[in-house]
């Protein structure tokens, strides 16, 4: 079983912004969800652990390697699939794979070609192989970004908010792509969408403004709210109140009224349901600390 071990990381930008502010955490073979809100620091880590950008102190090791000294040694285990995966254009799938095989040092030809086809037909687009990348859908340009990033069977897998503007049927398909990766390689889940780490993710941490404010398991995190959150539906005009006299986590509309979860020791009042909680409610609890 591998480690990755990121120890007292932090990265301060030329404009002030502090995106890495003091990070330790350990991520073992698995699925591991980093959920966290738009602008939370989370690509920031993932491109810091990807060698792509040097942290301004902190260590990150992968089982014994040092992977700020060695980066290159390093990325012969990474695989990456970042935010935007740009694509040639005028390319078709079956070239794009073997060119980046290429690029990462596969210069048998018939070896590539046997790789290429087997990663077409594990993302479910060996039938599309002739057509330009750049006419495909946002779910087949992330399959075919999960196909170059396994390349070279990597040992860690990055993957940076894999499934957003993808529709439900898209964000499914991407689901049990990336569950079949296999349990001996670290795949990090970089995502804002609390589905995705429910749906895939055995550990998860919880990001905000540069720091870790939750590590754990979802039932952990689901478990550390049991009894404590209650739900209302009130009418819009009511909220502002609300939130000045409870500890609103969420509120949503539900048939155009606000439903709020509030968390407490006790009841409220009469008017409230205890509910179970859920990771959503984890989420809003640990981004409000």
């Amino acid at each position: 079983m591998s480690l990755l071990k990121l120890k007292n990381l932090s990265k301060t930008y030329p404009n002030g912004v502090k995106a890495l502010d003091n990070i330790s955490i350990e991520i073992s073979s698995g699925m591991f969800g980093l959920l966290g809100p738009n602008g939370a620091g989370k690509s920031s880590m993932m491109r810091t652990i990807a060698t792509l950008q040097d942290p301004d102190k902190g260590s990150i090791f992968f089982d014994e390697l040092n992977i700020l000294e060695n980066s290159q040694e390093f990325r012969k285990n990474l695989g990456y699939l970042p935010q935007e995966f740009g694509v040639y254009p005028r390319i078709s799938a079956e070239q794009l794979l073997d060119h980046i095989a290429t690029l990462k040092g596969i210069t048998n030809k018939l070896e590539r070609k046997d790789l290429v086809s087997y990663l077409l037909q594990k993302v479910n687009l060996f039938d599309r192989k002739n057509k330009n990348v750049k006419g495909f859908s946002g779910g087949m340009k992330q399959r075919i970004g999960i196909a170059q990033a396994l390349i070279g069977n990597p040992k860690i897998l990055i993957v940076d908010e894999p499934t957003a503007g993808l529709d439900p049927g898209e964000r499914n398909r991407f689901y049990d792509l990336i569950s079949d990766v296999g349990e001996e390689v670290i795949v990090i889940l970089s995502t804002h969408i609390v589905d995705d780490v429910r749906e895939l993710c055995t550990q998860m941490a919880i990001m905000n403004n540069g720091q870790i404010v939750f590590n754990g398991s979802p039932d952990e995190g689901i478990n550390s709210l049991k009894g404590k959150v209650y739900e209302k539906q009130i009418a819009r005009s009511e909220l502002d109140n609300y939130k000045k006299e409870y500890n609103v986590i969420s509120n949503k509309l539900i048939g155009g009224k606000p439903v709020i979860h509030v968390l407490g020791e006790k009841n409220p009042d009469k008017s409230f349901k205890k509910i179970e909680p859920s990771l959503e409610d984890v989420f809003f609890t640990n981004i409000q600390k």
